[in-house]
């Protein structure tokens, strides 16, 4: 109702995962390089973790466009919920295929071996995405593990990305999961939004919306949108989205920070805090541990630029 008010197009806040809309700031550079990487040298299992909010879904959903585009056959499962039994049958359906099986787990197994194998030697890999990957039950996580036995003698057959908030991390630790933990091949996280990429990012969503380049939150409002939500651009959504429709009332062409406040504070958003955020005056707080695989990153500023080009 707003959009013609404010010069827009389309709805730049909606809260689905559309992959138009995502800033590449250098942690989700460095996470769908690291996704990539290890899909095109077939490493088997990659993780990709993040607060709740943090852009994991629509992060995925650009790889997985760019999966597509490049003829990969995918599956993608975002619930929890399912037993083994219907996450094989999921995965089979989500490839493409069809059984008359469905009640035998054996050849459910055997279909989708000898669907891996026969992409392999076409010199194509398959990819299995698992999103909310921290609910999933330890049983479940050990029958994706298993999938992963697919393989010839030097080459992963099936790659696994596993998806999921914080606790992903801590439950992949437990005694009982070691040998998955051990499976991880490569490893990526993505943190809350600093102040300049809060501003970023509200631009880049006016952007794509149709935004004429008119100022509509004044710098102001950026910061107290970034304050109330701490970075996470699923809150910075609903802050925005409502400031739109407040202004858009009270027929103000610019979001002014008192808009924001009282939206922060309508919504229940004033005293938001992520747990384990690393802030000090709008900047991210450099990383203690460096790995091993951020220096292997560095050599993949090529594949990173030709990401750039081709995900866009």
């Amino acid at each position: 109702m707003y959009k013609q008010f404010f010069g827009l197009q389309a709805n730049p806040f909606n809260v689905s995962p559309d992959p138009r809309f995502l800033l590449l700031t250098p942690p989700a550079e460095e996470a769908l390089a690291c996704l990539t990487y290890g899909i095109q040298t077939r490493r088997g299992f990659i993780l990709l973790t993040g607060e709740v909010g943090t852009g994991k879904t629509t992060l995925i959903h650009k790889l997985l466009d760019w999966l597509r585009a490049q003829g990969v056959p995918t599956a993608y499962s975002f619930n929890s919920l399912l037993d083994s039994s219907q996450l094989l049958q999921f995965i089979l359906a989500d490839l493409g295929l069809t059984t008359t099986h469905a009640d035998s787990k054996t050849r459910i197994l055997l279909e989708l071996y000898n669907f891996l194998l026969e992409r392999f030697r076409a010199g194509r890999t398959t990819v299995l995405i698992i999103d909310e990957a921290q609910s999933l039950s330890q049983e479940l996580l050990e029958e994706i593990r298993l999938l992963t036995n697919f393989e010839t003698a030097t080459e992963k057959l099936l790659q696994v990305v596993l998806v999921g908030q914080p606790e992903l991390e801590a439950k992949i630790k437990q005694p009982e999961l070691r040998a998955l933990r051990q499976r991880i091949a490569l490893r990526a996280k993505l943190y809350p939004f600093t102040l300049d990429e809060t501003g970023q990012y509200i631009a880049r969503r006016l952007q794509v919306a149709g935004a004429n380049g008119n100022t509509i939150f004044e710098p102001r409002a950026v910061e107290a949108i970034y304050r109330h939500s701490e970075g996470i651009p699923r809150v910075i959504n609903v802050l925005c989205e409502h400031a739109l429709v407040s202004a858009f009332a009270d027929q103000h062409k610019t979001i002014s920070a008192d808009i924001i406040e009282s939206v922060a504070a309508d919504y229940g958003v004033d005293s938001y805090a992520p747990p384990d955020s690393a802030r000090e005056n709008g900047k991210r707080a450099p990383k203690q541990d460096a790995t091993e695989l951020v220096e292997a990153l560095k050599g993949l500023a090529a594949l990173a630029d030709h990401l750039n080009g081709v995900l866009e």
